[in-house]
């Protein structure tokens, strides 16, 4: 009868032992799931990041495209206004002084 005890323990301990290395084996493969899964994740969201820096890299230097042109013409205007208010003013300053020598 103690035999049988013994032998009813002795395998009791084997299965709770074959029990356990199945549980780590499970667990293990869980944790490798996991890992793979949380590096698939983070994979695609930088890849997702990086595409929208992209865009958003386009986008702005579209827009500073559209400013600078924008500037480019409002500069090219002034400069015209300018240039036309001083050519009057040329014209006006050579006909004082011309006025001036002829009346001298």
């Amino acid at each position: 009868m103690l035999a049988d005890s013994i032998k009813y323990i002795l395998a009791a301990e084997y299965e709770a032992n074959q029990v356990k290395l199945i549980v780590l084996n499970k667990s293990k493969e869980s944790i490798e799931k996991m890992e793979n899964d949380g590096k698939n994740t983070v994979a695609s969201t930088l890849a997702r990041a990086e595409s929208e820096i992209e865009q958003l890299r386009k986008t702005s230097d579209r827009k500073a495209m559209e400013d600078a042109t924008e500037l480019a013409s409002s500069t090219a205007n002034r400069l015209a206004t300018m240039r036309a208010r001083a050519d009057r003013r040329l014209d006006t300053v050579a006909q004082r002084i011309f006025e001036r020598i002829v009346n001298v």
